[in-house]
């Protein structure tokens, strides 16, 4: 039986893509390659490259391929811009779980392990959040997550497909090889545009806002490796193979690190200048985020050993100073 990736190409999707050959399973990949890049797919897996809205082609490789479990992280994921075109996010995110599902139950698949957000909680009322608080998205990309979620929830009581949904907070870092890293672009993520500023590929990094109720009046948030994610969903595939009920279990460290701290963790790890400018806040951006993750560790036995803000963007670094154009070309 083999375990289908959706978005396996992608930044997070080929993290997991690689653990679970590592761990002996066959694995199969769709993408579209909007987001993904070709070169980040494992070499021993197979590999449709066409769209999950497309049900006859989901149809097709169900047909080819004997699938037992999904892992879902094929979605649009910038908040910005799902404010600015949010049907492209609904179309995507929402109809694109929908034909998936339709799919599964054609084909009896069972399982799916969803790669979900914290955007699903909106402003916390308080820190660590904990998955029994109120979501209430403040974003186009947290909404239509949440929706996919309650989708999940109402194909299992029609047609008995157990998911897990995981709520990630702040994703950073890279495997530990530099084999595969963080490619986006345009780049909207904290950690890759300190190390692009690090490589003299921007002029300076903006901090939105230095006047946060926080210690140093920059935003906090909470940061984990995109390894130690990774291997949060292969607990989570085991659990529901053992029979386990469908759950909902938040991804983060428990820590927070604010945005000046981040940078000068860069500086030391680096050895570079980093230069910073303060700009406005931008709407929307709480000042701290900091998941609790204790039902993880409990429930799927998930223990993150790769923890420190150093190490995480140690491994960002060597990725991004070996592959400065990402997966453009190697330096």
């Amino acid at each position: 039986m083999s375990v289908l990736v959706l978005g396996g190409a992608g930044y997070i999707g080929s993290h997991a893509v690689y653990q679970l050959v590592e761990q002996g399973e066959k694995v199969v990949i769709i993408d579209n390659l909007e987001t993904g890049h070709k070169e980040a797919i494992h070499p021993k897996v197979t590999f449709y490259e066409g769209d999950i809205r497309k049900l006859d082609f989901l149809r097709t490789v169900f047909e080819k391929e004997s699938i037992d479990a999904v892992m879902h992280f094929a979605a649009n994921s910038l908040v910005g811009e799902s404010m600015e075109r949010p049907l492209k996010y609904f179309d995507n995110n929402v109809y694109g779980t929908q034909v998936l599902l339709e799919a599964m139950v054609e084909a009896g698949v069972k399982h799916i392990i969803f790669s979900s957000t914290a955007a699903t909680y909106g402003e916390p009322k308080s820190v660590p959040i904990t998955e029994t608080m109120p979501t209430n998205p403040t974003s186009t990309y947290g909404e239509t997550k949440l929706i996919m979620e309650k989708m999940m929830k109402w194909t299992e009581k029609a047609h008995g497909i157990k998911f897990v949904s995981l709520r990630y907070f702040n994703v950073a870092g890279a495997k530990d090889t530099s084999e595969i890293g963080e490619d986006h672009r345009p780049e909207t993520h904290l950690v890759p545009i300190i190390l692009q500023t690090a490589l003299g590929q921007r002029s300076h990094i903006t901090i939105f806002g230095d006047d946060y109720d926080t210690n140093d009046g920059t935003c906090i948030r909470d940061y984990v490796h995109v390894d130690d994610l990774a291997h949060a969903h292969l607990l989570a595939l085991d659990y529901l193979r053992k029979g386990g009920d469908s759950n909902i279990f938040n991804l983060g460290s428990n820590e927070g690190f604010s945005v000046k701290e981040m940078i000068e963790t860069a500086r030391e790890v680096t050895g570079k200048e980093i230069p910073v400018q303060i700009g406005k806040r931008r709407p929307g951006d709480p000042s701290i985020l900091i998941a609790s993750s204790e039902k993880a560790k409990n429930v799927l036995g998930w223990n993150p050993t790769r923890t420190s803000v150093m190490q995480i963007i140690q491994d960002a670094w060597n990725w991004h100073s070996s592959h400065p154009q990402g997966y453009g070309k190697e330096g």
